[in-house]
């Protein structure tokens, strides 16, 4: 028997989440779709559906801290192609977004048809851009952060984010469900990895791959 495919889509926006899943569900009619408002929910639905064909993701979903949750994603859940889903539309956060190993990347203003377009090219193995995209040389600038963000371990990327969000040690410790020496020695393999010397760094780091300014205000 063939398995539906599955997709999920992580937007924290409900109006346009659910105006999407309406008009593609009426085009994907053999689709399971999962959907993901959090970087929190997002992480249990892609650990309970490792299996899922399509990622649909919005960089500004929350807690996802610019390129870091794509990045993450690609490395710790390989077989599970990222489209990016984004108000921005500007070409240095497209070349960054495939650069850092998204299959596909969507504006919002794009029309519906060539959504479905991209999903089912996605899915067939391929590529999509919009065609107002014209791919430039790669810019490796930010390829060695990127590369230490990915070789972090998932708990230790929790961890990560939790230091971007000001949050204390003994926070931590209690909301992980670990013991306080057990973070301290999380951290410890968090600034090795990165290169860095404390927490400040260490978000100072991943603050390379945010998004332009211009691009956190677009929403």
């Amino acid at each position: 028997m063939i398995q539906p495919e599955k997709i999920i889509i992580a937007d924290d926006h409900p109006l346009f989440r659910q105006a999407l899943l309406w008009t593609l569900k009426a085009k994907l009619t053999y689709t399971v779709w999962l959907e993901a408002q959090t970087i929190e929910e997002l992480e249990q639905q892609l650990s309970n559906n490792n299996d899922s064909d399509l990622l649909l993701l919005d960089l500004n979903i929350p807690g996802a801290h610019g390129f870091n949750t794509l990045i993450h994603v690609r490395n710790h859940f390989p077989q599970i192609p990222v489209v990016i889903v984004s108000a921005h539309e500007d070409h240095v956060t497209i070349s960054k977004a495939m650069s850092y190993g998204a299959a596909g990347f969507v504006p919002k203003s794009t029309p519906v048809d060539d959504i479905y377009s991209a999903i089912v090219a996605v899915l067939s193995g391929g590529t999509w851009l919009p065609d107002s995209f014209e791919q430039k040389q790669r810019d490796n600038s930010d390829g060695d952060i990127a590369e230490r963000v990915a070789s972090l371990t998932q708990q230790q990327y929790r961890i990560l984010m939790m230091f971007a969000q000001g949050m204390l040690n003994k926070q931590i410790a209690y909301d992980l469900n670990v013991s306080e020496a057990t973070n301290k020695a999380h951290a410890t393999a968090i600034f090795r990895k990165l290169d860095v010397r404390n927490r400040t760094q260490a978000v100072i780091a991943i603050a390379q791959l945010s998004l332009t300014e211009a691009g956190f205000k677009q929403g």
